[in-house]
């Protein structure tokens, strides 16, 4: 939690700073009824934003790995590259960078997170759900790891 605070007063250009993104992702994915797992994987997507900004979704993705899904875990993983899709064409990029995961079996699963939760989460004006009100789910998901080195 005091690392996602530690998004706060960081606005990048945006009209909310990255925390206000990340917990309006989080809240715009609670309201839709997704399971805790997910709101998870939307209130942390950007954690890794402040300390490697080349790689967020990388550092998002190690800190997510053992506590979620495959699915979830690469759907954190590739966010930045399927984000791409919203402007990267604005920087002089390629916005369809992300077809070269047309065929991967998750491809749809990420593409909906970001135009569903991620790409339309920078609204100043969205009622969104403080980071105290993230806490209990949290601490429920991370309180034991699915996958890692030291499940024995």
């Amino acid at each position: 939690m005091a690392h996602l605070e530690l998004l706060g007063g960081d606005f990048g250009g945006f009209a909310v700073d990255r925390l206000t993104h990340s917990l309006q992702t989080a809240t715009r994915a609670e309201r839709a009824g997704r399971d805790d797992e997910y709101v998870l994987c939307a209130l942390v997507h950007d954690i890794g934003d402040t300390l490697g900004p080349a790689n967020h979704a990388d550092i998002a993705a190690a800190i997510l790995k053992p506590f979620v899904s495959e699915q979830n875990h690469w759907m954190v993983e590739q966010h930045g590259i399927f984000q791409g899709h919203y402007f990267f064409h604005h920087l002089g990029g390629n916005r369809d960078v992300r077809e070269q995961f047309r065929d991967h079996p998750w491809f749809d699963y990420c593409a909906e997170f970001c135009a569903e939760y991620d790409q339309n989460s920078f609204d100043p004006d969205y009622p969104t759900e403080p980071l105290k009100h993230f806490e209990p789910l949290i601490r429920s998901v991370l309180a034991a790891p699915k996958r890692s080195i030291y499940n024995y």
